[in-house]
C-alpha cells in the first residue's frame, strides 16, 4: 500500500487501498439507499401514518433531484474544487440518512431525504469520479474503478435482503442510521486525498441550467401531482417539454456562436452514444418501474413484512448481479449490441411473465422464475450499455459524456418510479370505483363513500388493514369490499407493469438499429470509468 504523504495529500503513484475502500463505500452507500426505502415502504407508511402514493412520490423526487442537478453538480464541482464537492454531497446524504432515521412525517423524508440527500448525490458522484482520476493512475486507477463499481454492484443485489432484515427485525431506521455511520467512517478519511485542480473555463451556463432542472423536473413532477390528484398537472407537463425543447435549442445555438454550454451537443453527434443513452434512459425506466410495483404488490397485497419483500425481490436482483458479473467476464469476444439486443429481449419476455404468473400466483416465490429472466435481463444490459455509449467518445471528453450518461439513467429512474407507480395507483383507483359502483351487494351510500375516499388519494392497502378500517360496517358490506380489494390489486399491478414493458419493448427495438452499427473499442479511460 503506498504511503500517505506528509502533507496529507496521496501520490498518484501506487495503490492506496485504504483510500479506495473508503470510495467503494462511499458508492456503496449511494446505490443501498434507495432499495432500504423500497422494501421499507410499508413500515414507513405505518409508522409516519402516511400513504403509499406519498412514500412512493418521495422515492422518485429523490432520484430526480440527483437527475435533474448532476450535471449541475459536475460544474460546481469544477469551480468550488472537486474534493470540496465530494465532501459536501457525502454532507447532504449523511443529513439525508439521519433524518430518516429521526423523522416523525413525511415533509421531512422529503426535505432531507430526498431533496437535500438527491443533491447531496449530484455533488458526489461527479466529484467521486474526478477525484478517482487524479488520486490513482496506470494500474492502480484500473483497481480502484473495478473495486467501486463491484461496490455498486453488490450493493444492488443485497440491498433488498439487508433492508429486508434490518426493517423486520428492528427498524428501517436502523438501515438508515447504518448509512450514517458509513459517511461518517468516509468523511474521517478524506484527509488523505488529494483535491485535483481544474483548468477549463469557468463560466457557467446559466441558462441552460435552468432550462434542465425545469425539463425533468417538469415531467416526473407532473406525474407525481397527477398520482396525488393535485391541479396544474398538464401546466407541469408542459413546463417539462418546454423546458427539454428550449433546453436542446439554448445548447446548440450556444454552441455555434462559441460559448460554454452546460452539455456539449456536438456529443450527440455520434450514432453510437445517441443510442447508448437511449437504451440507459430505457433500461432505467423499466428497472424503476419494476422496482416500484413489486415491493408495493409484496407488501400491500401479499403482506409480506420487509424480509419477505427483500427475499422475494432476492431472485431479481441476485441474478442481475450474476448477468453482469459474468458477461463482463465471457463477453469480450462478443459484440456489446447482440449482448445488449439480447439484454432488452429478456427484460421484456421476464416482465411480461410477471403479468401472466400475477393472477395466479398467491406467494412471492411463484414469480421466481420470471424475475430470474428480468434480471438476467437487466444484467446483460448493466454490462454493456456504459460501455457502448461511451466508447466513441474520446479521452479529455469522458467525465463529460459520463455525466450525461449518469443524468439520462438517473432521469430515466426517476421517471420509471413515479409514472409507474402513478399508473399502478391510478388502476387501483379506477378498477376499485369501477367494481364498487357495479355492486349489488353495496348501498348506493357506500359506492359514494368509496368514490370519495379514493378521489384525492389512491392507496393500495391490504386486506387486514382494510379489514380494521371496515370494523364498524355490516358483515356483507366489509366483505364484499375485501373482495373488490383482492380482485382489483392483482389488475393494478399488471396494468403498472405495462411502463416497464413498454420500455423494454422500444429498447429491443432500437437494439436492431445498435446491432447495425460498426462495433468501437473504447479507450482505456472509459474502460477505466467503467470498473475494467
Amino acid at each position: 500500500m503506498s504511503e500517505v504523504a506528509t502533507d496529507g495529500l496521496v501520490p498518484t503513484e501506487g495503490f492506496n487501498r485504504r483510500l479506495a475502500v473508503l470510495l467503494s463505500m462511499a458508492m456503496f452507500v449511494l446505490v443501498v439507499d434507495t432499495s432500504l426505502m423500497n422494501v421499507s415502504i410499508s413500515a414507513v407508511v405505518q409508522d409516519l401514518d402516511a400513504t403509499v402514493s406519498g412514500v412512493q412520490s418521495a422515492i422518485a423526487l429523490e432520484a430526480l433531484v440527483s437527475a435533474s442537478f448532476i450535471l449541475i453538480g459536475g460544474k460546481v464541482a469544477d469551480l468550488i474544487g472537486r474534493k470540496r464537492a465530494y465532501i459536501l454531497g457525502l454532507c447532504g446524504y449523511g443529513v439525508g440518512a439521519i433524518a430518516m432515521t429521526l423523522a416523525q412525517d413525511l415533509r421531512a423524508i422529503i426535505v432531507f431525504w430526498a431533496i437535500i440527500g438527491g443533491i447531496g448525490a449530484s455533488l458526489l458522484l461527479p466529484g467521486m469520479q474526478s477525484l478517482i482520476h487524479g488520486n490513482f493512475s496506470g494500474a492502480a486507477q484500473k483497481r480502484v474503478y473495478a473495486l467501486v463499481g463491484a461496490s455498486a454492484a453488490i450493493a444492488a443485489a443485497i440491498g433488498p435482503l439487508i433492508g429486508g432484515l434490518l426493517t423486520t427485525t428492528l427498524s428501517w431506521r436502523v438501515g438508515f442510521l447504518g448509512e450514517a455511520a458509513i459517511i461518517a467512517v468516509v468523511l474521517g478519511g478524506t484527509g488523505m486525498i488529494k483535491d485535483v485542480p481544474y483548468t477549463g473555463p469557468r463560466r457557467v451556463d446559466v441558462v441552460g441550467a435552468v432550462l434542465s432542472v425545469l425539463g425533468m423536473g417538469g415531467l416526473v413532477l407532473g406525474v407525481l401531482v397527477w398520482q396525488e390528484g393535485g391541479a396544474a398537472v398538464g401546466a407541469l407537463l408542459a413546463v417539462g417539454v418546454i423546458g427539454l425543447g428550449s433546453l436542446v435549442y439554448w445548447l446548440v445555438r450556444r454552441s455555434r456562436s462559441g460559448h460554454t454550454t452546460l452539455v456539449d451537443p456536438g456529443l450527440f453527434r455520434s450514432r453510437h452514444f445517441r443510442s447508448g443513452i437511449s437504451g440507459q434512459l430505457l433500461q432505467q425506466i423499466a428497472l424503476g418501474g419494476a422496482m416500484i410495483t413489486l415491493p408495493i404488490y409484496f407488501q400491500m397485497v401479499l403482506e409480506y413484512n420487509a424480509l419477505e419483500a427483500g427475499l422475494s425481490l432476492a431472485p431479481l436482483s441476485l441474478s442481475m448481479f450474476a448477468m453482469s458479473a459474468l458477461a463482463g467476464k465471457r463477453a469480450a469476444h462478443r459484440r456489446p449490441s447482440g449482448i445488449i439486443r439480447i439484454g432488452f429481449l429478456l427484460l421484456a419476455l421476464g416482465l411480461v411473465a410477471v403479468v401472466l404468473v400475477v393472477p395466479r400466483g398467491d406467494t412471492g416465490w411463484a414469480l421466481a422464475v420470471p424475475l430470474v429472466i428480468t434480471g438476467a435481463g437487466l444484467g446483460l444490459l448493466v454490462s454493456q450499455l456504459n460501455n457502448f455509449t461511451l466508447a466513441p467518445i474520446s479521452e479529455e471528453r469522458v467525465s463529460e459524456a459520463s455525466a450525461v450518461n449518469s443524468a439520462a439513467g438517473s432521469f430515466g429512474l426517476s421517471f420509471g418510479l413515479a409514472f409507474a407507480g402513478a399508473v399502478m395507483l391510478a388502476a387501483m383507483s379506477a378498477a376499485f370505483t369501477a367494481q364498487a359502483n357495479a355492486s349489488d351487494v353495496l348501498p348506493a351510500q357506500a359506492q359514494d363513500q368509496v368514490a370519495r375516499a379514493l378521489e384525492d388519494d389512491a392507496q393500495v392497502m391490504s386486506n387486514t388493514r382494510l379489514t380494521e378500517q371496515l370494523a364498524g360496517q355490516p358483515p356483507e358490506i366489509r366483505d364484499e369490499i375485501v373482495r373488490i380489494n383482492t380482485d382489483v390489486r392483482p389488475l393494478a399491478l399488471q396494468i403498472g407493469l405495462a411502463v416497464p414493458i413498454i420500455s423494454a419493448l422500444v429498447g429491443l427495438v432500437l437494439s436492431f438499429r445498435m446491432v447495425r452499427l460498426p462495433d468501437l473499442e473504447a479507450s482505456s479511460d472509459v474502460e477505466g470509468l467503467l470498473g475494467g
